[in-house]
């Protein structure tokens, strides 16, 4: 990979570009040159290694691209509020840097209302979309309003950073020290407030429950059945609007990449791969 004007390489393996407004974003790429490039997005407060148990499997098939939201992990922290406009040409330029054209987008949470931006506002870079345990909206706005100040206050991100916890995992996980969760937990006690705070004003800011019909690339819509954060319902709602979307349902609460790993990249391989089912 030849490094581009505005990307340098850390010595740790991390890559980095700087987008248009000066803000350095993260990323990592695993997989063969010439493989199809499949893009990873995770959810709010942890980083590209959410997907660290499913890069060994998805880097066999793909050349895999995943990175650090701003806010998050080892990308820059602007201050907020962020949009979804914004984090969406983050990905573009990330594209653009690398002169990547098209790929496939694998959006979970947070990064599955990325993955409907890109799908509504840049069609022609997303090749196949899945949209993980998301929504297209989550309102009223209003109840984002307490949560943003009070991540803001230092002393509160141990709060909620076990309120993440407690919606991302089943009662069985949270009640043994957990190898997965505490990691989980690390990573969302590592985010800056200032970066949770700025996601969840894009999330306050958002809803794409109509502009999604216009996305026109084959989707695969996985929901999570005991998940309380993105219910059901909403993944029924943008499969159900998306035209010729593909639903699956696991028995997951938030993280079914995590909670049922084989079940999800199953379901992702046999999406992205016809000829795999």
């Amino acid at each position: 990979m030849t490094t581009t004007p505005n990307e340098a390489i850390a010595s740790n393996g991390l890559h980095y570009f700087t987008t248009n407004d000066d803000i350095r974003i993260a990323y990592r790429i695993d997989g063969s040159v010439g493989k199809p490039v499949l893009m990873l997005a995770n959810s709010i407060a942890t980083t590209m290694d959410m997907w660290d148990g499913q890069i060994s499997e998805l880097s066999r098939h793909f050349r895999v691209l995943r990175y650090d939201y701003r806010g998050h992990g080892d990308s820059d922290t602007p201050a907020g509020p962020y949009s979804f406009d914004r984090l969406g040409r983050d990905v573009v330029e990330l594209l653009d840097a690398l002169y990547i054209q098209k790929v496939h987008f694998l959006g979970l949470s947070l990064g599955g209302v990325v993955g409907q931006w890109l799908g509504i506002y840049a069609p022609e870079r997303i090749d196949r979309l899945i949209l993980s345990n998301t929504s297209s909206y989550l309102g009223p706005p209003e109840q984002w309003q307490g949560l943003i100040k009070a991540v803001l206050q230092p002393e509160n991100l141990p709060a909620t950073a076990d309120a993440f916890m407690k919606n991302w995992f089943p009662s069985h996980m949270l009640k043994s020290d957990n190898e997965t969760v505490n990691a989980f937990r690390n990573m969302a006690l590592a985010t800056r407030p200032e970066g949770i705070a700025g996601s969840w004003a894009a999330i306050r800011d958002m809803d794409m429950r109509r502009t999604v019909a216009l996305i026109d690339s084959p989707t695969l819509v996985i929901a999570g059945q005991y998940d309380t954060v993105t219910l059901p319902i909403h993944s029924e709602l943008i499969a159900d609007t998306v035209p010729n979307a593909e639903l699956i349902l696991l028995p997951s609460v938030h993280l079914p990449n995590v909670e049922y790993q084989n079940e999800f990249l199953n379901a992702v391989l046999t999406f992205l791969q016809p000829s795999h089912a």
